[in-house]
């Protein structure tokens, strides 16, 4: 007789599956990365006690540790698309850093945004947006858009967006319905 192996037998179902717009598969209510030119392709996947194995063509494309946290994204950064990997570079305090460029009231939406989502990177869409307004209408046109937004309880950057479209942030403060500040 020959040795038993040195690992256990490993039970494991397979299922087909087919990868989404975002360069995951679905399985359980918990999302897997494949290699982003897979999009739309059928994949096998085999799935394991612990692992998720992912195989195109008889080939395995990626295995990831098994989830078990709903709604959970298990992503390679390997697997994005260029122009997706370099959303990695930022982080929250990054954001911060670039706002308090254009001025503090700018700063202030930045942080509500980001402080607004349950993840700070939920945020980092809208902020990277209010980045290009900043780029279209200049930093100074930024600020006074931000603290009106901010004046007005409204700091998103739709609400940006439409002011600086409507050039409401060339209007004097006073036209906002802010008293003026006072002398002392």
């Amino acid at each position: 007789l020959r040795p038993l192996p040195a690992d256990p037998y490993c039970f494991a179902h397979w299922r087909k599956a087919r990868v989404s717009i975002d360069y995951h598969i679905a399985f359980e209510h918990c999302f897997y990365s494949v290699p982003y030119a897979l999009v739309r392709h059928e994949v096998e996947v085999r799935i394991t006690e612990r692992t998720i194995e992912i195989f195109h063509r008889r080939q395995r494309v990626a295995s990831h540790p098994r989830c078990c946290t709903p709604n959970r994204h298990v992503t390679i950064a390997e697997h994005m698309p260029q122009a997706h990997q370099a959303y990695l570079a930022w982080t929250p305090q990054r954001l911060v850093q670039w706002a308090r460029t254009a001025g503090q009231a700018t700063s202030e939406v930045v942080q509500s945004i980001m402080a607004s989502r349950a993840h700070p990177q939920q945020g980092f869409r809208s902020c990277l947006g209010i980045m290009r307004l900043g780029q279209q209408y200049g930093n100074h046109r930024l600020e006074a858009a931000c603290t009106r937004a901010l004046a007005i309880g409204s700091p998103s950057y739709k609400s940006i967006q439409s002011i600086l479209q409507h050039n409401l942030d060339l209007a004097a403060p006073a036209q906002l319905g802010v008293p003026p500040e006072t002398e002392t």
